[in-house]
């Protein structure tokens, strides 16, 4: 198990696997770095607040005060119309493994620093006994 040394950031040992194997180029730095710090745990022992992937989570920007509806998911799934986020996006990464109620704090490609607030958790499939999406 690893340390963790991202807070309060868990991860579950699928997600974990399969991240793993999109390294090879597909992975930023942060995000490689992210994946050597957070605690694991199994699908079962994940909190509920949790955001795993294909969590869907409602955010609030910290500066705007706008709303958006996302939900974390594998670069083969984007949809960007439909709230479908990669993880791989400054934004996904940011999510990931952090709790609702938590800040999520990112950089757009252009520099920008940008923040939002977890508000709520609106699926996780763990929490309705998906332990393997």
């Amino acid at each position: 198990m690893h340390k963790n040394l991202a807070g309060d950031r868990l991860l579950t040992e699928i997600d974990f696997a399969r991240l793993n194997k999109l390294r090879g180029g597909q992975l930023s730095s942060e995000l490689v770095d992210m994946l050597e710090s957070l605690e694991l745990v199994t699908s079962r022992e994940i909190p509920p607040d949790i955001v795993t992937m294909y969590s869907q989570v409602t955010i609030e920007d910290l500066a705007s005060k706008k709303r958006q509806r996302l939900t974390l998911c594998y670069p083969g799934d984007v949809e960007p119309n439909l709230g479908f986020i990669s993880v791989l996006s400054p934004v996904g990464t940011s999510l990931l493994g952090q709790r609702v109620g938590a800040i999520a704090r990112w950089r757009t490609p252009h520099g920008d620093a940008c923040a939002a607030e977890i508000v709520e958790l609106l699926f996780q499939p763990e929490a309705t006994g998906d332990y393997t999406t």
